[in-house]
Parts: structure tokens; C-alpha cells; sequence
């Protein structure tokens, strides 16, 4: 397997608009970054994702692109960003930008052009469809509620949009539209971004009849638009046209991706891209009723789905490794303990994802375990998809409001949106205005300054990982085997490379489980590498007793 640096990477994500603030308007900013690079280097991370700062009218917080050569004036300027860049690159760290191109703005001038009139040249950038029998032109919903067809009344036709009716999709079958995608990245690429996140690019290919699903009025039409017939060729055509013209790291956002069709974008040989974000495991909790629709997870299903990603992309392809993100609730209130165990809680599941085989990813704020947040009004809340589920749940269901809010309390976008907790001033020090989303009021306690000042932060145990990841490729390019694989509370593994083995234990419970001791590590002895407990209570593999949220590493003598 080659050694890359995107491989050896660990990524921080930054959601732009809840990072900082710079100049008091309650926004995160460029410039609010560029005054944070010296916290994201002592962390030790290598690159940083930037989630959209281009031209929008933010219906859907920067996803709704109307130009994409130039940046939102809330976040700054073009001069802005490029002293974001060459303050990261003089750092050694890298960046990645988000690219967001199954879809624009309906303020984007190709869209804007397009609606003028059934001969527009700019027409066959987007899917124009007659209706049917007065009639959508399909069935198909949009993924943030309600049809995924608008209806625009100067050309008596209706266009596609898969998420909001202000999000119209790029028609990819259009030579003109892939020629203006890929002129636009390679501009980026110039002025000198290190790769790109590719958001739902798998949704960039619809099987060209576009059909209806069904006979019901209303249905999701993933089968249709998700992982299409044309996904690797046009994916191929811009590893051709563009990304092999250039050092870049690439990941490719997917729902509903498998570890087979991974393999394929990923192969080191023959694929396409770098790696994919997979959704398996941070969908599991969902009912039949989508991600809102709340059912208990288990271990075994958690440890079964990162298991079957790690062997599948094991001889060829990469993972990536994440638990949350902007589009995820926090991670620690997800999988952990977001209350008595917190830290310890948040440090078991870091180790977790350092040390899978894959680049692991770190979301804003995971490093100091911020947590959901339980806003009591839904109108304290901001995220489209939040407020489009609230209104079809309470208007349409009946469903009483406060079950609902349950829900987004657990699930929802803006768990992930509040701003960052900088201190414990005012806001979490984020703005010195109002911010665009409530702080969670539980920054005076979870804060950065906090934890820069306590040698056991959470913070200090990434760094941990990360110092770790640099020295011992083992971390790397290890071989992962699992063991305990039917256990309720442990997720055990080792990682195997050059002679040398790690033994992984995790323990997901809030209270001391037993461990039997696989026969391959009983009676070796071990060094111990990390652990969120300041002791080992063994000093040679046995049965011993776990206690809450327990992570230990140890490299296991041959």
C-alpha cells in the first residue's frame, strides 16, 4: 500500500459561521480563523476543511452556492481567504474547500439565465421538466421534506431540486456544465487549495428518464439519483481532467454508499478519489421514519458496520474516520456520555478513531467534548432541514411539539452549528455581537481556555493521539483484526505492522464490564502507549475488570 500524506493526515473541519467571529456581527468570519491557526497547530492537526465561504444567499448555510469564484461578504473577502491559506501553509498545515456542484443557488447567474426562457443556452444546465397530468414531473421528495420539484411559472415548467426548492440540481449529463465545474476547480487549485471535500457527489448522476418510484403521490427516489449510472465516469473524467494535474486530497460525501462501490471510487489503482464519507454508522438509531424517527443503537450494530468498512477497504481503498460533523449531532452526546462521563467518555471514542485504519477527521469543538445543545423553542433553532421536519411533523402528523423537539434534540443539524466555546466570557468569546445561533450554556464549564490550561483536557488527549499517529505508522498503515466480536459493551482489536502489535480495548458502558482476555494476547506482556485513565491495572494481558468508558492502547510484546 503507497504512503500518502492525505493517509497520515488527521483533518480538522471547520464550520465557517460558528468558528469565530471577528468583527462583533454574530457571524464566524475568515479573519476570526486566521487568529485561531496557532490553536489548530498546537492541537498538531495537518489539514484543515473548510465547509463553504463562497457567494450565497445561505437558505442552506453556504450549500446554496450563487458564485463560485468569490467569497460570502459575512465571512470577508478574497484577500481574506488568501491570508487564511498562507497562514496554514506556512504552518504545514494544508486546506481543503468544500465543492458543492450536484447543485447550485437559484441565484446563481447559470440559473438565473435558465429560467428566462425555454431557449436559453443556459437551459441544459439544470433539469427542466413539463409537469404531468398538472402534476410534479415525478414523485420523487426533496431530502429536506416535501416534493423535490418547483414549479416556475415564466417557462410554465418545473425544475429539479433535491434538497431546498432554492437548491436547483446541475444536470451532469450537460458537457457544458462539467466543462465549467472542472475550469472552476482547477481556479481554486491555483491559487493554491490543497483538495476538496465533494458534497453528495454521488448524487451528480440520475438515471436519465428520471422515474417515478412507486404509485404512492410522494417518495424517495434514492435509487435513482444516488451512486447513477454515470457516477464513475464523470468522477474519472475529473480525476483526468483536473485532480491528476495536481498534489490534492480528496473525499467524496455519499450517502447511501456501500463498501463495494467505496472499493471502487477509492482503489488506488483504478479509482477515482481518496476516500468517501459512508453514512452507515451514524445512521444507525434511525427508524423507518427517517433520522428524526429515534430507536435505541447498540454496540454490536456500531462495532458490525465500522468492522465490515475496515475489512472491506482493507487491501484496497481508504477509510475515513468520523462520528460527527456539521450535518451530525455531537459525537460525545451520540455515542458517549455527554454527562457524568463525559471526558472520559470523549476520550474513548477519540481513541477509537485514531486508531481505525483510515484519516481520521475531527469536527470543531470535539476536541473539548462539546455537546448537544436542548433548545426549548423551535424557533431558537436555524438548520432548513430542523424546521421543515418541526413544520410537516406538527402541521401534517400531529405530532405534539415537544416529542418532536425531542428528537431534534438528539439529532439535529444545529447540535453540531452552535458556535465554537472559545471561554468563558460572554457568547464563549465566539462573537462580542449576538451571535447568528445560541452558545450552549454550557460553555462556562466547556471551553477552550479551560482545557488549554488542564494538562487531562480532552484537548490534550488529541494531541496525544495525534503526536502518536506521527511516530508510529503502525497507527497508519496497520493491519486491523478484530476480537470480542459479540461482546455487549467491548470493542476489542489489535493493528498489526512490521513485527509490532497494538491492542485496542475499548469499553462502551458506564460501568466496570468484564474482559476476557482473547488466547492470542493472554500472558504477553505490553507497553502501554495511551489510555484515558492515568494507571493500568495489569501489567500482562489476563481477564480484568474495564472500568467506564475505559480506552486502552498498548503495544503487546512478540
Amino acid at each position: 500500500m503507497k504512503q500518502t500524506f492525505w493517509k497520515e493526515a488527521v483533518v480538522y473541519q471547520i464550520y465557517p459561521r460558528s468558528f469565530k467571529d471577528s468583527n462583533g456581527d454574530g457571524i464566524g468570519d475568515i479573519p476570526g480563523i486566521v487568529s485561531k491557526l496557532d490553536y489548530l497547530r498546537e492541537l498538531g492537526v495537518d489539514v484543515i476543511w473548510l465547509s463553504p465561504v463562497y457567494s450565497s444567499p445561505n437558505d442552506d448555510n453556504g450549500y446554496d452556492i450563487s458564485d463560485y469564484r468569490n467569497i460570502h461578504e459575512e465571512f470577508g473577502t478574497l484577500t481574506d481567504w488568501e491570508a487564511l491559506t498562507e497562514g496554514l501553509h506556512k504552518r504545514g498545515m494544508k486546506l481543503v474547500m468544500d465543492l458543492v456542484v450536484n447543485h447550485t443557488s437559484d441565484e446563481h447567474a447559470w440559473f438565473e439565465a435558465s429560467r428566462q426562457s425555454k431557449d436559453s443556452p443556459f437551459r441544459e444546465y439544470y433539469y427542466w421538466r413539463e409537469g404531468k397530468d398538472g402534476q410534479e414531473p415525478n414523485n420523487w421528495t426533496s431530502v429536506f421534506s416535501g416534493s423535490a420539484w418547483e414549479y416556475d411559472e415564466k417557462t410554465e415548467a418545473y425544475f429539479l431540486h433535491l434538497f431546498s426548492k432554492k437548491q436547483p440540481d446541475l444536470n451532469w449529463e450537460s458537457p457544458k456544465v462539467r466543462r465549467e465545474v472542472y475550469e472552476m476547480m482547477r481556479w481554486w487549485l491555483d491559487k493554491g487549495v490543497d483538495g476538496f471535500r465533494m458534497d453528495v457527489i454521488n448524487f451528480i448522476s440520475k438515471t436519465p428518464e428520471l422515474p417515478s418510484v412507486g404509485e404512492d403521490r410522494y417518495a424517495w427516489g434514492g435509487d435513482h439519483f444516488m451512486n447513477g449510472p454515470k457516477l464513475m465516469d464523470y468522477l474519472l473524467e475529473m480525476k483526468r481532467e483536473v485532480l491528476d494535474h495536481y498534489e490534492v486530497m480528496t473525499v467524496g460525501e455519499m450517502p447511501g454508499v456501500n463498501a463495494d462501490q467505496a472499493v471502487e471510487i477509492t482503489d488506488e489503482e483504478n479509482g477515482a478519489l481518496n476516500m468517501v464519507f459512508q453514512f452507515e454508522h451514524v445512521d444507525i438509531g434511525s427508524g423507518a421514519g427517517g433520522k428524526f424517527d429515534l430507536k435505541p443503537w447498540t454496540l454490536h450494530k456500531l462495532r458490525g458496520i465500522l468492522h465490515k468498512w475496515q475489512i472491506g477497504l482493507a487491501d484496497k481503498g481508504w477509510n475515513s474516520l468520523y462520528l460527527n460533523n456539521h450535518d451530525q449531532p455531537r459525537m460525545v452526546s451520540r455515542f458517549g456520555d455527554d454527562g457524568e462521563y463525559r471526558v472520559l467518555s470523549a476520550k474513548m471514542l477519540a481513541t477509537l478513531l485514531h486508531t481505525l485504519k483510515g484519516t481520521p477527521y475531527i469536527y470543531q469543538g470535539e476536541e473539548l467534548g462539546m455537546t448537544n445543545v436542548s433548545f426549548e423553542r423551535i424557533d431558537q433553532y436555524q438548520d432548513i432541514e430542523t424546521l421543515n421536519m418541526y413544520r410537516e411533523a406538527t402541521e401534517l402528523h400531529g405530532k405534539a411539539p415537544a416529542d418532536v423537539l425531542r428528537s431534534i434534540h438528539v439529532k439535529g443539524r444545529d447540535n453540531a452549528r452552535t458556535p465554537m466555546q472559545w471561554d468563558a466570557s460572554a457568547n464563549g468569546g465566539f462573537t462580542t455581537g449576538s451571535p447568528w445561533l445560541g452558545v450552549n450554556p454550557n460553555y462556562t464549564d466547556i471551553n477552550a481556555e479551560a482545557a488549554l490550561q488542564d494538562t487531562n483536557s480532552i484537548f490534550y488527549y488529541y494531541k496525544e493521539l495525534i503526536r502518536l499517529r506521527k511516530q508510529h505508522p503502525i497507527m497508519v498503515y496497520g493491519a486491523y483484526s478484530l476480537y470480542l466480536e459479540n461482546d455487549e459493551y467491548i470493542y476489542a482489536y489489535s493493528r498489526e505492522w512490521e513485527g509490532k502489535e497494538w491492542a485496542i480495548v475499548l469499553n462502551f458502558a458506564r460501568h466496570e464490564v468484564s474482559f476476557s482476555c482473547p488466547d492470542h494476547w493472554q500472558g504477553r506482556s505490553f507497553a502501554r502507549m495511551t489510555g484515558n485513565y492515568d494507571d493500568t491495572q495489569i501489567d500482562r494481558m489476563q481477564d480484568f475488570r474495564l472500568r467506564p468508558f475505559e480506552a486502552l492502547v498498548l503495544e503487546l510484546d512478540s
